[in-house]
């Protein structure tokens, strides 16, 4: 299944007028990457967020929130975020604010 146009021009959106970002077709989605580090992407129809081991459990507990378990191993630090969850444009902005505000502190690759 390809992945969500939409969800990914939302993100996007988003995104827009925002330095150091680039996007990459990872995972079978797209990825959106802040000075080389990945933070979101878009697989099927669900958001994958990067928000750090010490963000993991808070993220976890949000709706609609799920571990990221790609290759059938949970990764720490990153989530799955069904539709539902991104339905609405300020959850979206705040998934997208949260995990940009993590990897934005990693140093540039």
């Amino acid at each position: 299944m390809p992945y969500n146009e939409d969800l990914a021009r939302r993100v996007r959106q988003h995104l827009s007028g925002r330095d150091g970002i680039s996007e990459r077709k990872m995972f079978g989605g797209v990825c959106f990457m802040v000075n080389g580090n990945m933070f979101c992407g878009v697989v099927k129809d669900e958001l994958m967020v990067r928000v750090g081991p010490a963000g993991h459990e808070a993220a976890l507990r949000r709706p609609y929130a799920r571990p990221m378990d790609f290759t059938g191993r949970p990764m720490t630090g990153m989530v799955f975020v069904e539709p539902p969850g991104t339905a609405d444009e300020a959850d979206l902005a705040s998934w997208v604010a949260d995990c940009l505000a993590f990897s934005a502190r990693r140093p540039a690759k």
